[in-house]
């Protein structure tokens, strides 16, 4: 086992795009974060009014603004660390490696479970740079305009670890989702699409009726929030509730697991050659 972290570990590290995707995750949360500090502090009706005909929804307190912006790589930003988590597959049958790598090592489930594995020192990194990025131009942007930072309220840095966590969990999802839909560029789509514009759309339109309320919660984006306990849809009231942190990183793993299980009972299961 060791051996083969070892070995996917390099294949992850080894080339030039998860940098790159480091790089563009970093400048676009800060981004963000700068812009969403300058609107929360300026005109918070800006993006707190809910959805259209609802009741407008309550000013944030300063704390929440904090919070809202510190932890917005895991409403927006997640997508980064869950493609780079999906290319440890991905790669492999793109560039036709597959063959080799199960040469060397024919437990294709052992193999599977290293490139989850792996990937959580990756997903770390991705972590760490992206809360940091939020957190740098966030705090920043609050600090010239006047406004509290709260960064060394228990609270608030808290939820900006718990950020650290949860995106690297959504690394973890991506090598099972990776494993599930092997072809690189159906990955690709699937995950912008999902992730940037299906999803949400899914939580502002069953957020709205009692029904199907709770099941917005158990939707990826949302679990993955909910570790944090702070979530830019449901402080903009755009969205349902979040579940509690440990219930959100429960669900966002079973997420990865399933799959990761049906990906290996599938597409790993195809002779490979």
């Amino acid at each position: 086992m060791n051996a083969a972290l070892r070995t996917e570990y390099r294949k992850l590290v080894t080339t030039r795009l998860w940098w790159i995707l480091l790089l563009a995750m970093a400048a676009y949360m800060a981004f963000l974060a700068g812009i969403l500090a300058f609107a929360l502090t300026q005109d918070p009706a800006s993006v707190s009014t809910g959805v259209p005909g609802a009741e407008e929804a309550s000013p944030m307190a300063p704390e929440e603004v904090a919070r809202t912006i510190y932890t917005l790589a895991t409403s927006l930003g997640y997508v980064f660390p869950v493609i780079v988590g999906a290319f440890a597959m991905t790669n492999e049958f793109r560039h036709q490696t597959i063959t080799p790598t199960f040469l060397a090592e024919p437990r294709r489930t052992l193999v599977l479970g290293a490139k989850m594995l792996s990937s959580v020192v990756v997903g770390l990194l991705f972590g760490v740079v992206g809360t940091a990025a939020t957190i740098g131009a966030g705090a920043g942007v609050l600090a010239l305009l006047g406004e509290p930072a709260y960064l060394s309220d228990p609270i608030v840095l808290r939820s900006a670890a718990l950020s650290v966590l949860a995106l690297t969990v959504w690394t973890v999802v991506g090598v099972g989702f990776g494993t599930l839909l092997t072809n690189q560029v159906a990955v690709i789509v699937v995950l912008l699409a999902f992730t940037q514009f299906v999803e949400p759309i899914l939580r502002l339109v069953l957020g709205q009726f009692d029904w199907s309320e709770g099941l917005s919660k158990f939707m990826p984006g949302a679990a993955g929030e909910a570790i944090t306990g702070a979530s830019f849809y449901t402080a903009s009231g755009m969205a349902a509730g979040l579940l509690s942190s440990w219930q959100g990183a429960a669900v966002l793993l079973v997420y990865a697991f399933a799959f990761a299980i049906i990906g290996r009972f599938t597409s790993l299961r195809r002779d490979i050659t």
